[in-house]
C-alpha cells in the first residue's frame, strides 16, 4: 500500500491461445523463440512497464505444443491498470496489434483476490488430435493432428484407459526430473471421434509430469491399432519405470484446451494449499498411498497434489 492507503501493484489475468509449431516452448530460452518471452514483450510495451514482465503460467507447454487456453498472472503497477470500463478492450486491440498471429489474448483483466495462475488451478484438460483414415486428412490442420494412418479401435483404447484413472505413480509415463514426484491424479482418459471423423483424446487430471499425455497416447495408439492388449498400459503404469516400447508421440498433435479453477472465495486457499505441498519436504498427503512422496519445489510443469478434493470438475465443451 501507498501511503493513501492504496495498492502498489494490483494483479492480472490473461487468457491466451496460441499456435505452438513455430515456438521452443511456453518457457523463455536464450536464444529461442518462446511463448512467454513474445507475451512478456508484449505487455511490457502496452502497458508502458519499464522492463518485461514476469509471468506466471498454469502449464508450461512444450516445444510444438498448442494451447487454446492457457493462463497466465502478472503483477504490475497500479498506475499501470486505473481500471477504467473500457481498459481490457483497449488493451486486447493493442496487443493484438503487437503479437504475432501465432499468438492472441483472449481476456485480460484484474484477478481475483488471491489468484494464481499456477498453484490455484485445479485441473488442466488437454486433448490430443489422431487423424487414422488417410482419405479423412486435412492439409489444413496438419499443424494440430497427427496422421497416424492405422485404423484405431476407440473401444479398446478406451478399455485400456480406464485403470489408469486415479492416483497412481506415473513414471512409467513420465520423464523423471530429479527431486520431482510423479504421483498424479488422472480424472479423464477417454477417446471419441469428432465430426470430421478424428480421433480426440481428452486427458484431464490436477497436474501432469513431462511427456506424460504423449506417453499416455503412445500406449493406447499401440492398444488401438492391435499391436498390444488393453490391459497392456495398466501393466506398463504399474511397473512404474519407463518401457522403450512405450512411444512418446509428436506434439503438435496436443492443445492445453483449459485449466480449471474454483469459485472465487476458494482462490487464495487453493494457492496456499499446492504451495504447502511445494514447500513442506517428504509431506505425505492423506488418500496417497503409502511412501508416495509430493514434490518439495524441485522443477516440473504443474503443481503437485490435490488437497481440495470436494472442489467441483467442470469440463466444457467448445
Amino acid at each position: 500500500m501507498d501511503s493513501g492507503g492504496e495498492p502498489r501493484t494490483v494483479r492480472l489475468r490473461v487468457d491466451l491461445s496460441y499456435d505452438g509449431s513455430a515456438f521452443s516452448g511456453w518457457a523463455a530460452q536464450p536464444g529461442r523463440r518462446t511463448v512467454e518471452d513474445v507475451l512478456a514483450a508484449a505487455l511490457g510495451r502496452v502497458l508502458r512497464l519499464p522492463s518485461a514482465p514476469k509471468l506466471t503460467v498454469a502449464g508450461r507447454t512444450d516445444a510444438g505444443v498448442h494451447a487454446r487456453g492457457q493462463v497466465v498472472h502478472l503483477d504490475v503497477p497500479a498506475a499501470a491498470w486505473p481500471g477504467h470500463d473500457d481498459r481490457t478492450g483497449r488493451v486486447i486491440a493493442r496487443l493484438a496489434g503487437l503479437l504475432p498471429a501465432d499468438v492472441r489474448v483472449r481476456t485480460a483483466g484484474l484477478a481475483p483476490g488471491g489468484f494464481d495462475a499456477r498453484f490455484s488451478a485445479l485441473w488442466r484438460r488437454y486433448a490430443y488430435r489422431v487423424c487414422d483414415d488417410e482419405a479423412a486428412a486435412d492439409p489444413l490442420r496438419r499443424h494440430e493432428t497427427l496422421w497416424y494412418f492405422r485404423r484405431l479401435d476407440l473401444a479398446a483404447m478406451n478399455e485400456a484407459g480406464r485403470p489408469c484413472l486415479g492416483e497412481h505413480d506415473f513414471a512409467a509415463f513420465c520423464r523423471r526430473r530429479e527431486g520431482a514426484t510423479t504421483i498424479r491424479t488422472l480424472r479423464t482418459l477417454s477417446w471419441h471421434r469428432d465430426d470430421h471423423g478424428i480421433a480426440v483424446a481428452t486427458v484431464v487430471a490436477d497436474a501432469f509430469c513431462h511427456n506424460m499425455v504423449r506417453a499416455l497416447v503412445g500406449a493406447l495408439l499401440a492398444v488401438g491399432e492391435g499391436r498390444r492388449p488393453p490391459d497392456w498400459p495398466a501393466a506398463i503404469l504399474a511397473a512404474a519405470v519407463r518401457d522403450p516400447a512405450v512411444r512418446v508421440v509428436p506434439p503438435h498433435g496436443l492443445c492445453l484446451e483449459e485449466v480449471g479453477y474454483p469459485p472465487p472465495e476458494q482462490l487464495a486457499a487453493r494457492a496456499a494449499a499446492t504451495r504447502t505441498v511445494r514447500t513442506a519436504p517428504r509431506l505425505l498427503l492423506a488418500g496417497q498411498h503409502p511412501g508416495a512422496e509430493v514434490d518439495v519445489g524441485a522443477a516440473g510443469d504443474e503443481v503437485r497434489g490435490e488437497l481440495l478434493q470436494g472442489l467441483p470438475l467442470r469440463l466444457t465443451r467448445r
